[in-house]
């Protein structure tokens, strides 16, 4: 399903610290850890990913915190 040439797409934390992945336009599921992305991103057919791979990808988009951020940011009132 995931291409080489698709970006992979790492949402910011929800409240349980689930991050939202998706290549392209495919969800590929809530990943809770670093191993979670690499598991989803095997399944979809990119054998080779790993978390060297992940943490240095132009292709791979943090969003709202990178690889090593899995809980949520607390807001100005919390």
């Amino acid at each position: 399903m995931a291409s080489d040439r698709q970006t992979i797409v790492i949402y910011p934390p929800a409240g349980d610290g689930g991050r939202r992945v998706r290549a392209g336009p495919h969800f590929l599921g809530m990943a809770y850890t670093l191993l979670d992305v690499v598991e989803f991103l095997r399944l979809a057919g990119m054998e080779d990913a790993d978390d060297g791979w992940l943490r240095q990808s132009s292709r791979v988009e943090w969003r709202g915190g990178g690889p090593d951020t899995w809980t949520a940011a607390r807001g100005l009132h919390d």
